[in-house]
């Protein structure tokens, strides 16, 4: 199904878009905005929720072995980037 709308171009488009008509590329300035539209549909990537991936990467990593887990311990996490900023300002 298609919709009829209206979109307004700048000149430089409007004039490229022109001259794919004129060359025989495409049959239609209509035609060649689809053609626009329809490269950026097959180059975006971006998943519609943005946290999808980062929810998959946690499952992933969830699901290792546990002698693959980084070790971490809470209480002295602080202390540690702390000292690393202190390290890193030091005047």
């Amino acid at each position: 199904m298609t919709v009829k709308i209206a979109i307004e171009l700048d000149d430089t488009h409007r004039e490229f878009a022109e001259k794919m008509v004129a060359d025989g590329i495409y049959p239609s300035v209509s035609s060649v905005v689809q053609a626009g539209i329809e490269q950026m549909m097959q180059n975006d990537t971006t998943p519609a929720d943005p946290l999808a991936g980062m929810a998959d990467e946690v499952r992933r990593r969830m699901e290792l072995p546990k002698d693959q887990w980084i070790p971490w311990d809470g209480a002295s996490l602080f202390d540690e980037v702390r000292s690393k900023l202190a390290e890193k300002y030091k005047s």
